[in-house]
């Protein structure tokens, strides 16, 4: 490329690439990114000097695209792309490698595929922000959600427990005046069933946060070993492997032990109960500067994406009619919340669940 002419066309042709690699990343649509990263490819691929042989390659976090004839073993050029400041990927534009060498790329070449992997970057960069933003605006639609459900059901309770408790109170009256057996049988039905909706209301109490509590510093470890106990038999059952790792067996922290329990007993039996027989069930206990993390996994189904955020509602349950009320884990759910903590659902690999509890250290 000696003449001026020349140098003005491959100017000309990197303006343009500029400008191309703008409009897409403008009209970028963040669910559909490796179409966009790939008309950035070919972009770059038509600004170079020698476009007819010019291959590129691109990849940032877990996006690559290539253009038809890239090569491993090509002469390239090389671009970092870096997403918050950390490398996340690159660009490699290429010749290959028995008809060029190094020289025959230009310098304003570089230059340009610098300002296209700081684009490529940015791009990124929004997209993670976007997705955050998602995130933060569903999270705060559901804690908007259950803060509404809970002042319904605290006041659906509150109405329900003085007739339930006539119902209970005037059945037991009368099983102690009759004397026919039949009419004894009905009434204990009647007070079963009567004690049975108490326990959902209890439910439904502890899930609005309406039950007193009894704080005060626990020991984390033997609870837990309490509550794997009281659960054996549905462990021998399914024949689960239940693995409980922990690095400090003094862990403490500020809880209702009774509530404690019921959290704990709610998840690690959801996770048999959903595990397939003989399954892994993990209960792992860590600790951060500021939290300590109870994470339970199993090995079954999972929950289904378009189920995800209905995971902690009242009512809601995937298992079948007659074997869940569905206020397990929103009880679970409030029972945290009401100990300053947090409950955070999120898949297994390669299947399964993790529920992962934050509870703050004292």
């Amino acid at each position: 490329m000696n003449t001026t002419e020349d140098k003005l066309k491959e100017r000309v042709k990197e303006l343009t690439c500029l400008y191309e690699v703008t409009s897409i990343i403008v009209n970028s649509d963040y669910d559909q990114l490796d179409t966009s990263l790939e008309a950035i490819a070919y972009c770059l691929k038509r600004a170079w000097q020698f476009e007819k042989v010019t291959e590129v390659f691109l990849r940032a976090e877990e996006f690559q695209v290539q253009t038809d004839d890239y090569k491993t073993d090509m002469v390239t050029l090389v671009s970092k792309i870096k997403v918050f400041n950390k490398v996340e990927g690159e660009v490699l534009v290429g010749y290959p490698s028995n008809t060029h060498t190094l020289n025959d790329f230009l310098v304003e070449e570089q230059t340009l595929l610098n300002s296209v992997a700081l684009a490529v970057g940015n791009l990124i960069e929004r997209k993670h922000i976007k997705d955050s933003e998602a995130i933060t605006r569903r999270q705060i639609e559901r804690a908007d959600r259950l803060h509404i459900l809970g002042e319904i059901t605290a006041g659906i309770a509150h109405e329900l427990n003085t007739p339930l408790a006539n119902i209970l109170g005037f059945a037991e009256l009368l099983a102690d005046k009759v004397t026919d057996t039949e009419t004894v049988r009905d009434l204990e039905k009647i007070m079963d069933s009567a004690i049975f909706s108490r326990e959902i209301v209890k439910k439904l109490m502890f899930f609005a946060c309406e039950m007193p509590q009894e704080m005060k510093t626990v020991q984390l470890i033997p609870i837990i070993n309490s509550v794997t106990k009281l659960l054996t038999p549905a462990l021998r059952d399914k024949r689960i492997n239940l693995i409980t790792t922990y690095e400090n067996e003094g862990i403490e922290l500020k809880a209702d032990t009774v509530q404690l329990t019921q959290v704990l007993f709610n998840l690690i039996m959801n996770a048999i109960y959903y595990s397939p027989i003989k399954g892994d069930v993990t209960v792992k206990i860590t600790e951060t500067d500021r939290d300590i993390v109870l994470a339970i996994a199993d090995q079954g189904e999972g929950i289904t994406a378009e189920l995800e955020d209905k995971v902690f509602e009242p009512f809601f349950t995937t298992k079948p009619i007659g074997e869940g009320t569905g206020l397990g884990l929103s009880v679970v759910h409030g029972i945290i919340t009401s100990h300053k903590g947090s409950l955070e659902y999120k898949r297994n690999t390669p299947k399964g669940a993790i529920f992962t509890v934050h509870f703050p250290k004292l």
